[in-house]
C-alpha cells in the first residue's frame, strides 16, 4: 500500500520503481477493473497513487477504461470516478466507444478459466483497443 515513508531521497521501492518505469516505456495504458462499492477497487487505486507521486508518470499517457459490474451499467460508475482521478493526473482518456460489461447477465461471459467467449464483448473489446491505438499515434505525432 502506498507509504510515503517508503519513499527515499525521490526514490521508491524497488517493485514501485520497476512499475513506473513501465508505464514511462508505454504509449498508452488500458485500465480494466470491476466495480466495487460503486468506484475502482482499492489495489488498482494504490497502484494509481503509487505512479502519480512526483514525477507524475501517468502524465500525457493516452488511456481507455473497461470494466464490469453486477448490473447494466458494468461498472460505469467506477469508470467515470476514473475519469475524475485521471484529470488531475493528466490521462486522456478516450472517450468513444465506451465498455461496459455486465458480468452476470446471459449469455455467460467469461469460461470457468477466466478468459472472454462472448463474442459481442470481444467485438467492443477491439473497437476500444483500435480506438485507443488511433488516439495514441495522434499524440505521439503532436508530441
Amino acid at each position: 500500500m502506498l507509504n510515503t515513508d517508503l519513499e527515499n531521497n525521490g526514490t521508491y521501492p524497488p517493485i514501485v520503481e520497476a512499475f513506473r518505469c513501465k508505464i514511462l516505456q508505454a504509449h498508452s495504458v488500458l485500465f480494466a477493473s470491476p466495480e466495487y462499492n460503486y468506484s475502482l477497487t482499492a489495489p488498482l487505486k494504490n497502484a494509481i497513487d503509487w505512479a502519480s507521486r512526483p514525477p507524475n508518470v501517468w502524465a500525457g499517457k493516452a488511456a481507455a477504461i473497461i470494466s464490469a459490474g453486477y448490473d447494466d451499467f458494468g461498472g460505469g460508475r467506477a469508470q467515470y470516478h476514473l475519469r475524475q482521478i485521471g484529470v488531475y493526473l493528466d490521462l486522456h482518456f478516450i472517450n468513444k466507444p465506451e465498455f461496459f460489461l455486465n458480468s452476470f447477465q446471459p449469455p455467460r461471459k467469461f469460461n470457468r478459466g477466466g478468459d472472454l467467449i462472448d463474442e459481442e464483448a470481444k467485438n467492443k473489446l477491439k473497437q476500444i483497443l483500435l480506438s485507443l491505438q488511433e488516439f495514441t499515434l495522434g499524440l505521439i505525432s503532436k508530441g
